[in-house]
């Protein structure tokens, strides 16, 4: 239902791991998804913890769904001095191609517990369905 876009995602990731580099708006870090079908619809559950409702943007564009979210430091008082920090801060982005068989007219978002979820139904042009057989054909045959 959905096409990667970003062969690179996983070296990427790894060398922000490595070397703590955060997202940036003109370079922004991937955020973990799972992508499943439930009944009618299509679900993409993206992981967002720590991010603000008002810091997330879901665009979708023809077939490319795009989101965007600004994970902002948390603000903190004069006196305090921050002693570990491990948690990443930046702008985290995914872009999926979402296949045709998906009405994108009609996406769906909550935002729970730090998870994202779109829900995206099934076109219905692309539910299976049944074709009657007609009556007896009125077609002639020809013959050569």
């Amino acid at each position: 239902m959905l096409m990667r876009t970003d062969p690179f995602r996983e070296l990427d990731r790894l060398a922000q791991q490595l070397t703590g580099v955060t997202g940036t708006w003109s370079r922004p870090s991937a955020m973990p998804m799972d992508a499943y079908r439930e009944g009618e619809d299509y679900v993409i559950a993206l992981d967002l913890p720590g991010v603000a409702k008002d810091a997330i943007d879901i665009d979708v564009e023809r077939n490319m769904l795009t989101v965007r979210a600004e994970r902002r430091p948390a603000a903190k008082a004069d006196d305090v001095q921050m002693e570990l920090s491990e948690r990443p801060l930046g702008v985290f982005s995914r872009q999926l191609v979402l296949a045709d068989t998906l009405d994108t007219e009609r996406i769906t978002a909550d935002y729970e517990a730090g998870v994202l979820t779109l829900r995206i139904p099934i076109a219905e042009r692309a539910k299976p369905r049944k074709i009657a057989i007609g009556g007896e054909s009125n077609h002639k045959q020809i013959s050569g």
